[in-house]
């Protein structure tokens, strides 16, 4: 986790000094962004903390004039369509790999 935090664009969301959200970026700050971990606290679901979270994403200066964003979710698509996000337009380009218990037991595969 530290890794991951450490190599990452890392916004977070608090409220009464308490973190109740964090989104993390993967990006080389040039052509490309990668939205991953945008969680929010359960019992603050539903009051803007999302929204805020990808505004703050999407207006970081640091992230300005790149070619591409991409990120996968599972329920959120009504979200992150208010930010632009809409379905590959050629799905069929998309690959990938994945390692479902790859942290289980220690050392990652590969």
């Amino acid at each position: 986790m530290a890794r991951s935090l450490a190599h990452s664009l890392c916004f977070g969301a608090f409220s009464h000094g308490r973190q109740i959200g964090i989104a993390r970026v993967i990006t080389e700050r040039a052509t490309y962004a990668y939205i991953c971990d945008v969680c929010v606290e359960p019992e603050c679901r539903g009051q803007g903390t999302g929204k805020a979270l990808m505004a703050a994403i999407r207006n970081h200066p640091e992230l300005q004039g790149l070619r591409r964003w991409s990120l996968v979710t599972r329920d959120a698509h009504g979200l992150y369509a208010q930010f632009g996000f809409t379905p590959p337009a050629e799905p069929s380009g998309y690959m990938e790999i994945v390692r479902r218990n790859a942290y289980v037991g220690g050392m990652p595969d590969g």
